[in-house]
């Protein structure tokens, strides 16, 4: 009797297959980030979508330069070159200059992911690596703010800062900026409402105003299972914990919970960079220890460091301890001792 298919099929671990891929996880990333980019581009206007496109740019022909021309197609397709250069983008200042954007993506790419062997390989999240060169090399204009333009009206009204040439002076007619709210509270104990934080309504890095909407795109994650939901509970929860004994001791020098959560890149941070699954552990309990140090150190940072925001060097931190976080959160091979 003829048959269609064998009786007995052999193929390579792993037998079970499913319909998760490199690409699909990237699109997934890049679905969740639309709602709160998009409300970037609503408060900024087209320079923040011009310095995002400039992020994109220098992450994409880094990627092409530095792979193999039979694998380039593969390498730009899998998607992690364009949501590493819109993670990058959305941290940046909506008014920053086009090439400085383009550097720190040509920098995420070379210095977070190419020098480490490729994708898979990286101790440390590109985009965030983009972002503390940048913040290193040009921190004026790395922590110039402007104030939200917001609606149709405005869209097109560009920064003068946006087609600064490189290595020029920024126009002093850009001078006109806004304290952040970490800002304003680390340097002048001023709080910040919370629907404005809530909505976005503030100046600020252009993705990173809105918490509800990166909730959002994170609950579609979650619904997608393309999230480790524990790193960015536990960044919650040793946050706001923290946050509330610091409060508890000192209400006048220390904020509460709903600013510490929802103001700066704590809801970027937490959701879609520090669950980075390449740079974060791999087991369970590894999961718990990562965000619990995050979050603690978000805390520290903002409070008793001298800069407002610490997202960024928090998970730089704990990227760099995943490794041994890994090793010793490993459960035990059965049959074995020790």
């Amino acid at each position: 009797m003829n048959r269609s298919e064998p009786e007995l099929l052999l193929q390579s671990a792993p037998l079970l297959r499913e319909g998760l891929t490199i690409p699909t996880a990237m699109r997934d990333v890049i679905i969740a980030l639309l709602p709160a980019l998009l409300a970037g581009f609503w408060y900024f206007g087209i320079s923040a979508l011009l310095v995002v496109i400039a992020s994109i740019l220098g992450c994409v022909m880094t990627e092409w330069i530095f792979t193999d021309k039979q694998k380039r197609m593969i390498a730009l397709s899998d998607g992690s070159a364009i949501l590493t250069g819109l993670l990058l983008g959305m941290t940046l200042p909506p008014a920053l200059p086009l090439w400085m954007a383009w550097i720190g993506g040509v920098v995420a790419i070379g210095l977070g992911k190419v020098i480490w062997g490729g994708l898979g390989g990286n101790l440390f999240n590109p985009a965030i690596v983009g972002r503390a060169f940048l913040l290193g090399t040009f921190p004026i204009a790395m922590t110039t703010w402007n104030l939200a333009k917001g609606g149709t009206d405005n869209f097109f009204n560009l920064y003068p800062s946006t087609f600064t040439a490189p290595f020029m002076q920024v126009a002093p007619t850009d001078a006109m900026s806004a304290a952040t709210p970490l800002g304003l509270m680390k340097f002048e104990q001023v709080d910040t409402e919370i629907f404005s934080l809530m909505f976005g309504n503030t100046s600020g890095s252009l993705g990173e105003t809105s918490g509800i909407l990166l909730m959002v795109g994170g609950l579609y994650l979650l619904l997608r299972r393309a999230l480790e939901w524990r790193i960015p509970l536990a960044i919650f929860i040793s946050a706001g914990l923290f946050t509330l004994m610091l409060h508890t001791i000192d209400p006048a020098r220390f904020p509460d919970i709903h600013f510490t959560l929802f103001s700066g890149g704590m809801m970027l941070g937490a959701i879609y960079m520090a669950t980075d699954p390449v740079t974060s552990p791999l087991t369970t309990k590894g999961a718990w220890i990562f965000g619990s140090g995050v979050g603690v150190l978000i805390v520290l940072i903002r409070n008793f460091g001298g800069l407002p925001e610490g997202v960024l060097y928090a998970i730089l931190f704990m990227n760099a301890a995943t490794p041994l976080i890994n090793r010793y959160t490993q459960p035990k091979v059965f049959g074995r001792r020790g």
